[in-house]
């Protein structure tokens, strides 16, 4: 009765805004959580970053499976759901004192694995469900509740653990009960065409074969659901032939190139804020309250990018609808690094205001890039029925750039200083912007051309498919 009631675009908000909640924002708390329990740092460096480094890893092998598995992908990401808050929440077994490091790194290899299928399979059964038509809206939607679900996260979780410090382990909760809310709502959710969300075209309507597609609109004139086709009807690209393909490429070393220049600079700003009255002396009691007194800041950090991702989100769709092309947001969000860099740098001594500010650029440049991702992707590769391999192939390079740019990043802060590792990032910030300007075309009102159709492949088609 309850499902009946929820029309999908509902249904797909609710589910991205609990997924949001499941977002890794919460690290930063998990870290100073582990801090207390006393923990070193290169032991949470090694745990936290096993969760990005297996995510790297499985994230284009789990697109694979999501495009050739013929189980439902709700089911799919009911049991990712479930095993990534699982594991976050492991945290709360772990005992006073150095100690439990294999539970923690166990567990944050196992939430990297669960994790890499919650997006892929959220993107594919959008797909499925609303077309390649009403995708970009459907997916801005999914995007900017996304984006609602972390803010919210992080004022709950800033919230717990500023009340209940020392005792943080309270604001991990959110991540169960956010967990709980997305297992429920997602048997809310159509599962759409399975083939479309493959990425694959749909089956053609003629006057002869009526019965062979149909339109369910489920109480919503946008929600575009065909029935009648199988993904065992067409036939997939090589994946050579789609990881090869040039707009391919130039996506994965644009996202390299953006992230490795990118992750490092939160770091260093929240190190920054951090480390601005460190001239005085402290006793142990003064220390205590500036840890406290740093969880409001952390969370309002995290709360100020989400905000501005969120706003951004919307823009991006609305512009889009206006026909405002892919390259030219895409750009936007990517010129936003280098002034963010260049204004921390600037700011390095003004106060924490002026630095927390920058976190608006933050927002500007990940709310666009989040945005356009997927829409690039799709116009890259439907037709060819690895829409969710390109998905995870692209997530993986993005996710190699931000562990280089941890490593590096901190590295030159421990030898050279802030402003040094800053103003390598600034430069880094160029090269993507260079080789998406010079080498990207727009992909706009591109998506399904010359790609495979459902009725077989064409001899100028641009993808090589397996046979």
């Amino acid at each position: 009765m309850f499902k009946t009631c929820v029309t999908p675009p509902i249904a797909f908000a609710i589910v991205s805004f609990c997924l949001g909640e499941l977002g890794d924002g919460l690290n930063i708390f998990q870290g100073i959580y582990l801090v207390g329990l006393g923990w070193n740092e290169g032991a949470i460096g090694i745990a936290l970053s096993l969760m990005g480094f297996t995510a790297l890893i499985v994230q284009t092998y789990a697109g694979d499976i999501i495009d050739k598995s013929y189980i439902d992908r709700r089911a799919l990401m009911t049991v990712a759901a479930f095993f990534t808050a699982g594991s976050a929440m492991a945290i709360m077994f772990v005992r006073e004192g150095n100690t439990d490091h294999m539970l923690m790194y166990t567990t944050k290899i196992i939430e990297g694995i669960a994790s890499s299928f919650i997006n892929p399979c959220l993107a594919a059964l959008t797909l499925a469900s609303f077309g390649p038509k009403m995708f970009d809206s459907a997916m801005a939607n999914n995007i900017l509740w996304g984006h609602i679900g972390s803010a919210v996260s992080a004022i709950l979780a800033g919230s717990a653990a500023y009340v209940f410090y020392p005792n943080i382990k309270y604001c991990f909760f959110v991540i169960g009960g956010a967990a709980l809310s997305a297992i429920f709502f997602v048997q809310l959710l159509p599962e759409g065409d399975p083939s479309v969300g493959r990425g694959f075209h749909g089956p053609t309507k003629s006057s002869d074969d009526d019965d062979e597609s149909v339109t369910d609109n489920h109480n919503n004139d946008e929600m575009v659901q065909i029935s009648g086709s199988k993904a065992d009807d067409q036939i997939a690209a090589s994946y050579l032939s789609v990881f090869s393909e040039r707009r391919t490429l130039i996506l994965c070393v644009t996202g390299f190139f953006f992230h490795f220049a990118n992750a490092n600079v939160l770091l260093v700003l929240g190190e920054l804020m951090g480390t601005e009255d460190n001239d005085d002396d402290y006793d142990d009691n003064d220390d205590e309250k500036a840890n406290r007194a740093a969880i409001p800041l952390i969370a309002g950090a995290i709360l100020l990018a989400q905000g501005t991702m969120s706003a951004t989100t919307v823009i991006g769709g609305r512009l889009t609808e206006n026909g405002v092309g892919r390259k030219t947001l895409f750009l936007v969000g990517l010129i936003t690094l280098p002034i963010r860099c260049a204004l921390i740098i600037h700011w390095r001594d003004a106060g924490s205001a002026y630095l927390l500010s920058t976190q608006v650029l933050d927002g500007i440049g990940g709310g666009f890039f989040s945005l356009i991702h997927p829409y690039l992707v799709a116009d890259i590769t439907f037709g060819s029925g690895r829409f969710n391999v390109i998905m995870g192939l692209t997530a993986s390079c993005f996710g190699l750039g931000s562990t280089m740019s941890n490593f590096v990043g901190q590295m030159v802060v421990e030898n050279l200083g802030h402003v040094t590792s800053l103003s390598g990032s600034l430069v880094l910030s160029i090269v993507p912007i260079v080789i998406f300007s010079l080498f990207m075309p727009e992909t706009l009102n591109t998506r399904g051309q010359d790609k495979a159709h459902s009725d077989g492949a064409s001899p100028t088609m641009e993808y090589n498919i397996i046979t």
